[in-house]
């Protein structure tokens, strides 16, 4: 049974930073690209960022990008969002998702992704 548990959320005021973790299991971790999506209230779960199965190339949401580090430790299972200058409009329930395309496309689409987590929110006040 696949699983992807997602940690690190919480409260934060603007400016500041968090690091969440997607710790996956069930999976051949290290064969599939990895996703970060994120779902304010009232809106679409939006893509925030990816990363390659390798780790090698990562791609950024405009909104986040110079801001927000993407990466993964495939001897640990698990993928990180390191969150830096945070802002009210980054509130939102942050998800993990899985991709099993090895392609160096970019997929941003939610319909790319094969498994989620059950998310982790983040509320940041300004």
């Amino acid at each position: 049974q696949v699983q992807l548990v997602e940690s690190g959320g919480g409260l934060v005021q603007a400016g500041g930073s968090l690091r969440l973790s997607c710790a996956a299991s069930g999976l051949p971790f290290s064969n599939y690209a990895m996703g970060w999506f994120r779902q304010a209230p009232g809106k679409e779960r939006e893509f925030v960022a990816r990363i390659t199965w390798t780790g090698d190339t990562t791609y950024y949401a405009d909104s986040v990008k110079g801001r927000f580090t993407i990466s993964r430790d495939n001897a640990k299972n698990t993928v990180y969002l390191q969150m830096n200058s945070l802002k009210p409009e980054d509130t939102a329930v942050y998800y993990c998702a899985a991709d099993k395309d090895k392609s160096p496309r970019v997929r941003t689409s939610i319909r790319s992704y094969e498994y989620w987590g059950q998310g982790t929110p983040v509320t940041v006040s300004s």
